[in-house]
């Protein structure tokens, strides 16, 4: 699967937060695998929670511009609020990978800026 990153996002976060970014950006590192944990924690016992937690994960995802992450996480989140948890099988297992891969190119992105 190829990860695509917005570099314009986190241009205008890093713009935006200035001194800031840096720290900010590895905390959302770190939300990305709580909120994964979160959701694969409530999935199989209450699909309202994991729905808010594969919002959140789609929300930070998006803001900081990964684009993959936010896709996944979004067709992750409709398909359990429209009850079709089989076919989103493959998002699911995938979700981790996803994260760390776009983790990787958003910290080379960094490094470069």
């Amino acid at each position: 699967m190829e990860i695509k990153i917005d570099e314009n996002a986190l241009v205008a976060m890093k713009s935006l937060l200035a001194d800031q970014f840096d720290a900010t950006l590895t905390f959302c590192f770190s939300e990305f695998t709580r909120l994964h944990g979160a959701f694969l924690q409530s999935l199989d016992s209450q699909d309202s929670e994991a729905i808010r937690n594969i919002h959140s994960l789609k929300s930070n995802a998006a803001q900081f511009g990964a684009i993959t992450l936010a896709d996944t996480a979004r067709r992750i989140e409709q398909g359990l609020s429209q009850g079709e948890r089989q076919s989103l099988q493959q998002d699911i297992d995938s979700l981790d990978e996803v994260i760390a891969s776009s983790v990787v190119q958003m910290k080379q992105w960094q490094q470069q800026n």
